[in-house]
């Protein structure tokens, strides 16, 4: 069960909800750690051009991201392997020893995407974004541009290697797979077992030596019928901030007419 419910009692909020990041907890650990590194390697495997995007740009702070990856290990986990292929792209190097997904971010005519390993995707496709804009890749969110456009670039050009942040994001889909690279699918019906609660917890830190920045992506996906069972409070807040979250910001994340269904369904039982 996912150990985040970033749910707000005042319902649907756009915002950053930035907090500072200790870096000792960076990175993070758990008992599905063999089975998602098994499921990168899959797709590594198999699909390569879909879950990796790197330009030459972004090769000496991937390298820097490496090593600073295997310094964590050694420092918090010296249990969990550090050895990788000396002829692998150092980022997807670093990506094989967490569960992590890794994005490297250069600032030059603005903060572009230079390289990624992205397994688990929320519903968007890599190829689409390397090389792109903060505005860019976030171009199809509604309200981004007028509510966290500026501040998130302003949060970006502030970061020092000694002050980094983390946050947290939710949706609710109706697949529990962690690798989504496809839009959403028509909703299914409105019984809490067709649904999973997904959270990204998301890292924004400075590399000291190249000055890039990394975006980590750790991805945990709960049944929604867990959490309802575990949580009271949980089917209330999830239903109050799907209804109070605008009508194309429903569309955009697959929601239209989902709350409603939830809740009647809720009801005949």
């Amino acid at each position: 069960m996912t150990r985040y419910v970033p749910l707000d009692a005042r319902g649907w909020r756009l915002s950053m909800g930035l907090r500072p990041l200790d870096l000792d907890h960076w990175l993070e650990f758990d008992e599905h750690y063999h089975d998602e590194l098994a499921q990168k390697a899959e797709l590594l495997e198999g699909h390569y051009d879909v879950v990796v995007a790197t330009e030459p740009a972004g090769d000496a702070a991937s390298a820097e991201l490496l090593e600073e990856v295997r310094a964590f290990l050694a420092r918090h986990h010296p249990e969990l392997p550090t050895t990788v292929d000396p002829n692998e792209h150092p980022l997807v190097a670093a990506s094989r020893l967490v569960q992590e997904d890794l994005c490297v971010m250069i600032n030059d005519d603005g903060w572009r995407l230079r390289a990624a390993c992205v397994c688990f995707p929320s519903r968007w496709e890599l190829a689409t974004k390397i090389g792109t804009t903060l505005e860019e890749i976030h171009a199809p969110v509604p309200h981004y541009d007028e509510a966290l456009a500026g501040p998130t670039r302003g949060v970006f050009d502030r970061l020092r290697p000694e002050r980094s942040f983390w946050r947290l994001n939710w949706t609710l889909l109706d697949s529990p797979a962690l690798h989504q690279p496809r839009a959403a699918r028509a909703a299914p019906s409105g019984a809490l077992e067709d649904w999973y609660f997904r959270v990204e917890r998301q890292t924004l830190r400075r590399l000291p030596a190249t000055g890039a920045v990394v975006f980590t992506i750790r991805t945990y996906v709960t049944s929604a019928a867990e959490l309802a069972g575990a949580e009271r409070e949980f089917v209330p807040a999830l239903l109050h901030a799907m209804e109070s979250a605008p009508t194309d910001t429903q569309a955009y994340k697959g929601w239209t007419g989902v709350a409603t269904r939830l809740r009647a369904a809720l009801l005949a039982q």
